[in-house]
């Protein structure tokens, strides 16, 4: 019995699972470089986001916490909300070392692409206990239909 194995392919110690970690580090150093980011992998995506919806509005919910309402700046277009600002952390003593350091600080700026159109003039957002809360009205020709059935 003869096994055939394509020349390069699962030559490491590891098999096929290590060619599949190299290509999945190769894929996150090529979107870093598309991104431009030069601080290596983010711990996450600054602020956590849920969007619903229904018949007439979407509704995105923010974490945000221990941020200040009048630090949060929020614009709107035919389609998305864009939640920016800046999120500001006590800087600690000097000559404190860490043993963990997750909270970053520094500007933030998420875009948040809806399904559909909305109404700009009559999106409302607050922001209670870190969570902001922007309430986006749909535009009247994303709003559903009801159609009647007639019958003969």
């Amino acid at each position: 019995m003869a096994i055939f194995r394509p020349v390069g392919w699962a030559t490491r110690p590891w098999g096929a699972f290590g060619d599949l970690d190299r290509m999945r580090r190769d894929m996150d150093r090529l979107f870093q470089s598309l991104a431009g980011s030069d601080r290596g992998p983010a711990a996450g995506v600054f602020p956590l986001t849920n969007v619903t919806e229904d018949d007439h509005n979407y509704y995105v919910r923010a974490e945000l916490p221990g941020m200040a309402a009048g630090d949060i700046d929020i614009s709107v277009t035919g389609d998305s909300v864009s939640i920016s600002g800046e999120r500001k952390i006590p800087s600690e003593k000097k000559g404190d070392r860490y043993h963990r350091r997750e909270r970053e600080a520094g500007k933030f700026s998420r875009m948040i692409g809806l399904p559909g159109q909305i109404n700009t003039e009559k999106v409302a957002a607050s922001c209670v206990d870190g969570l902001l809360t922007v309430v986006v009205p749909k535009a009247e020709a994303a709003k559903p239909k009801q159609i009647t059935v007639k019958s003969a």
